[in-house]
């Protein structure tokens, strides 16, 4: 697929949804108003759910005036909702510049967990996911990213979204200063206040900022390991050839892991790949000493079609292996395969560029 390459979207006015609350009190500052006017806009965001400033009631009318002239609210459009029959919800978003990203509501029984994207589209190329098929066409903004999780709570204001996951579209890391500001947004009191406990940042391995995530923020970290030995990642995860399984194991384990809290390994079981006893085995090794849990996850056929899913029988005895080491390991289940909202499977034509 051919694609132009666009950094970020071309804007006119600040977007005050993608504004962590230090820069939104520069902006007002800016315009010689009082900081404190800041906290009141981010609540009206993404608190109130606003969609726009004349709503907002606790602030003059020439305030929101000049706020009309002078800033913007980045509002994607919801063009479709698929519903799963498992209750897993896909919607397809569209941006202001036309393109189109896609995120996730997975339920569970009392909570509610947002898979979102930060990119459209994907460089990394892994064959394992759908999304790297239609090749990089840009990163999404700190506003793009956070207004996701407001699409989704105005649509469906009786969901408990609780837990948000970096593990849509595109590689958070290699949108890094706005996945970061998205994180600060997401988890400051006048914003969404989601925990930073209960937020997750997957990548594919960009050692280097790894690093730094862990120097800048609280969230939780998760790996997309996938292989025990480089020849077998090489094959899947181009990233690898960059940064090997060795210099990623390195980086894990000095990683600075809260207390009580574990990095999380994903492991896409591919059947005669990366799913044999002796494989179970040296990821136990790999992953000693580093505080992790692994997530097991059956490759999904829908996602590429040269590889196969393992045999549900292999992967209870990989995860055997594992658990009969003292490794945390979870047979994760698929949710969205019938709407194609599954791992690796983020890419729907809907997402194509017009």
């Amino acid at each position: 697929m051919s694609v132009s390459h666009k950094s970020q979207p071309e804007t006119c006015v600040p977007d005050l949804v993608g504004m962590p609350h230090s820069e939104m009190e520069d902006f007002f500052r800016g315009l010689g108003k009082e900081r404190y006017r800041a906290a009141q806009v981010m609540k009206w965001i993404h608190q109130d759910l606003s969609d726009s400033f004349a709503g907002m009631t606790n602030l003059s009318k020439r305030l929101r005036d000049e706020l009309n002239e002078r800033a913007g609210l980045c509002i994607p459009t919801l063009i479709d909702m698929q519903c799963s029959e498992d209750g897993t919800t896909k919607f397809l978003l569209g941006l202001e510049d036309g393109l189109r990203v896609e995120t996730v509501l997975i339920p569970s029984e009392d909570h509610d967990t947002l898979c979102v994207s930060t990119q459209v589209g994907c460089a990394m190329g892994c064959r394992i996911c759908r999304t790297g098929s239609m090749g990089f066409v840009r990163n999404l903004t700190a506003g793009e990213i956070v207004s996701q999780l407001l699409t989704v709570r105005r649509r469906l204001p009786s969901s408990r979204i609780t837990n948000i996951v970096f593990m849509g579209m595109g590689e958070p890391l290699a949108n890094f200063d706005q996945t970061v500001k998205a994180l600060n947004i997401l988890s400051h009191p006048n914003g969404p206040q989601v925990s930073w406990r209960r937020i997750t940042v997957s990548t594919v391995g960009l050692v280097p900022r790894i690093t730094e995530l862990g120097n800048r923020v609280r969230a939780k970290l998760a790996v997309s390991l996938n292989a025990v030995t480089d020849e077998q990642r090489d094959q899947i995860m181009p990233i690898n050839k960059k940064y090997p399984i060795g210099t990623l194991m390195e980086t894990l384990r000095k990683y600075p892991v809260t207390r009580g809290d574990r990095i999380t390994i994903e492991y896409v079981l591919i059947r005669g790949l990366n799913d044999s006893d002796a494989d179970a085995r040296q990821l136990v090794r790999l992953l000693n000493p580093i505080r992790a849990k692994v997530n097991l996850i059956p490759l999904n056929d829908e996602a590429t079609g040269d590889l196969e899913s393992p045999l549900p029988e292999r992967v209870l005895k990989f995860q055997d292996i594992l658990l009969n080491r003292s490794l945390m390991a979870i047979v994760r289940k698929s949710r969205g395969r019938d709407v194609l909202a599954a791992c690796g499977q983020l890419a729907s034509r809907g997402t194509e560029l017009p």
